[in-house]
């Protein structure tokens, strides 16, 4: 059996969360696959070891909504994904919080920060975006050798947003030189899709995929992460 857990504060009105879990649906089917993708609320993961649970998992998405309701609870998947090579997908706010963990607990930034949340912080990793991107589609330039364009077929792409925030450009070239790529950039050159390229599937996208997949035409993104979830299962 493929599990999927969806990590987020779940609201029925939100178009992105509703949207997250028919996407793997149109994904499940189309794949003929069998998958269960439960909602894990971040405070649920604030806890001590309750992260444990999601070793069980197939794959993790880290959904739209930030702010989280749990910080710790939304990095905490994160990590045990990064670490237990489980399958994950990170998209708008997930994003946001996959280059936080990683600025935290891998190069070191123990003060990195969000600026929707610590407005004040003095190592803003996720900053607020010139020029909000909610409700808006763009052109993202993909890398031809990464597992992104890999999954689209493609290096040429058009995506929704919904967020004000993004990777400080401060912060750019320590990202850079990291192992975890940037592989997706808007016609300016900004930051639009990371991976971790030693990893069997991780990935952290500034746009909102699922919000243009249909039961006729699945997202080309979530097939790949929804494939990359059902071998974890079936291993």
């Amino acid at each position: 059996m493929t599990t999927i857990a969806i990590i987020g504060d779940y609201k029925a009105a939100n178009h992105s969360h509703v949207a997250t879990s028919d996407a793997i649906d149109h994904c499940s089917a189309a794949l003929g696959l069998d998958i269960e993708h439960p909602w894990i609320a971040t405070e649920e993961l604030a806890q001590p070891d309750s992260t444990k649970r999601l070793t069980e998992f197939s794959g993790l998405w880290i959904a739209p909504g930030s702010p989280y309701k749990s910080v710790i609870g939304a990095m905490s998947a994160i990590r045990t994904a990064r670490e237990q090579r489980i399958p994950l997908l990170g998209t708008c706010g997930g994003f946001q919080h996959i280059i936080l963990e990683y600025a935290r607990d891998v190069l070191g930034f123990a003060d990195a920060e969000h600026e929707e949340t610590e407005p004040q912080a003095s190592q803003l990793f996720i900053s607020r975006l010139t020029c909000s991107l909610v409700g808006r589609t763009m052109n993202i330039t993909l890398q031809p050798d990464s597992l992104v364009a890999r999954s689209y077929g493609r290096t040429q792409i058009q995506e929704q947003y919904h967020c004000n925030f993004g990777v400080n450009p401060k912060y750019v070239d320590i990202l850079r030189s990291s192992a975890l790529q940037i592989v997706g950039s808007d016609d300016e050159g900004v930051v639009r899709a990371v991976e971790l390229t030693s990893h069997p599937f991780f990935v952290g996208t500034l746009f909102i995929p699922q919000l243009t997949s249909t039961r006729s035409a699945r997202h080309p993104l979530v097939t790949a992460f929804v494939k990359a979830c059902s071998h974890t299962g079936a291993a």
